[in-house]
């Protein structure tokens, strides 16, 4: 059995991608990214992009990224092979900026989002809620940190659906062939 959000078109993505534990800067900036654009849509809808928005985002290389000006958003925003959202395109080039500041004072995305979590990814415990929930006091403090290192687009709601995806939490249900897996990834 799968988790029952993931028996459509994003079966692939929940056996291979969902809950892995991801410590490369690169992905984690993917993640960010794609995860701001999926608010308000349908994550099959932004699995579906993902490799516009690498092609538009130079494979999400923050030091490139950062360099882009007014005149690329104009270019992006009429791409349909990514979201056409002014304001998440802009956010993806603030926050590669965001990233590369972070960079330049020796810190990593890594380092950053780990330590919301102890460093550890938290495995969910059903017995108390059987609901995923939209938010967590973790994602909370994640959403507040982000925003005061200068990036954009990362609500407690955002930060819990990337801690979900690059596997700072394991919200795989318990009866879901993955949950075991990915728990023994720590």
């Amino acid at each position: 059995m799968r988790c029952s959000w993931a028996e459509g078109g994003e079966a692939w993505y929940h056996d291979e991608e969902w809950g892995v534990p991801e410590h490369d800067d690169r992905a984690l900036f993917e993640l960010l990214t794609l995860e701001g654009a999926q608010s308000g849509l349908s994550w099959l809808t932004v699995l579906r992009k993902r490799e516009g928005y690498r092609r538009v985002f130079a494979n999400f290389d923050a030091e490139v990224v950062a360099t882009f000006t007014d005149k690329d958003v104009d270019r992006f925003v009429l791409d349909p092979e990514i979201i056409r959202h002014r304001g998440k395109i802009e956010s993806t080039i603030n926050n590669a900026r965001a990233l590369v500041d972070l960079h330049s004072v020796s810190g990593t995305l890594n380092d950053t989002l780990w330590s919301f979590v102890g460093g550890q990814p938290l495995q969910r415990d059903w017995t108390h809620d059987p609901h995923l929930p939209a938010s967590t006091p973790e994602s909370a403090l994640m959403s507040k940190g982000l925003k005061k290192l200068g990036f954009r687009f990362v609500g407690p709601t955002t930060c819990y659906s990337l801690m979900q995806a690059a596997g700072l939490v394991n919200d795989h249900h318990p009866t879901c062939f993955r949950y075991a897996e990915v728990a023994n990834l720590r």
